[in-house]
């Protein structure tokens, strides 16, 4: 940091287990991703590369090298996993993540049906090379998953092998955990942390409100994905303590009341 001040979180080093931030890449030029590496790259965790961009983005390989060479665990979309799986093509992106020289992948059937066995079986492969970050939920609006059916789901893909679980809200913010609105299901997510280790959930949290939410309810140190290139400095100071919306969450007593 800059200079010092009492009375701010202690952050995990990287690379850190817990505390992540997933910065998503919706198609940033290469000279755009060294910019963002040169003011938040040391805050960053992960790139996802988000949905099919990968298909279309120009300079793909050089983008991912610089990535990769920064310390960033990258993958491309669970979207695009699953536009290989329903053209039967799982053998063609295994060959692609070759190509690519990415160690991670994302396995993901929020936009197409897949028997929740096969998912597993998806996630116990990959799982043998590469570290696997599975996502759970719809990208549907209106599609309500049962709070037992998410706690079930996202315990056996950490058994099977996930490295992480996404808990599902799209870029939008407004499917999955989150209502149409963009509020959190306050239920569903406390019965979801009731049965799954904390630190093995990512959440989606691509509006501020949403990150702020999670900062409050779990701390500095939960990890939040979908989160805009220009918006990683921000979330950081937010879970540090440097902006207005969590402030006073980590000042002693005796400063909350001198300042009241």
């Amino acid at each position: 940091m800059n200079f010092h001040l009492p009375h701010i979180p202690e952050r995990q080093a990287k690379p850190r287990s817990k505390g992540l931030t997933m910065m998503m890449d919706k198609g940033l030029s290469v000279r755009q991703a060294e910019d963002f590496l040169s003011v938040s790259g040391h805050l960053t965790d992960i790139i996802k590369l988000g949905f099919g961009t990968s298909f279309v983005t120009p300079n793909l390989e050089q983008k991912i090298k610089l990535y990769r060479e920064a310390g960033m665990k990258v993958y491309v979309g669970g979207t695009l996993f699953e536009a290989f799986i329903v053209r039967n093509m799982f053998e063609d992106y295994l060959r692609l993540l070759d190509k690519l020289k990415l160690d991670c992948a994302e396995v993901s059937d929020g936009s197409i049906v897949m028997p929740h066995d096969k998912k597993c079986e998806y996630i116990q492969t990959l799982s043998k090379n590469y570290t696997v970050f599975s996502e759970v939920g719809s990208k549907e609006a209106g599609i309500i998953i049962h709070p037992a059916m998410w706690i079930s789901m996202m315990n056996k893909e950490l058994q099977a092998g996930s490295w992480k679980v996404i808990a599902e809200a799209r870029e939008s913010g407004n499917v999955g955990i989150y209502r149409a609105n963009g509020s959190a299901h306050t239920l569903l997510i406390n019965k979801i942390l009731a049965k799954v280790e904390k630190d093995a959930i990512l959440w989606e949290a691509p509006i501020k409100a949403q990150q702020v939410w999670f900062l409050k309810l779990l701390g500095s140190d939960v990890n939040l994905g979908n989160i805009s290139f220009d918006d990683v400095i921000p979330l950081e100071t937010l879970r540090l303590g440097l902006r207005g919306d969590t402030f006073f969450s980590h000042l002693p007593a005796e400063l909350k009341s001198a300042s009241e």
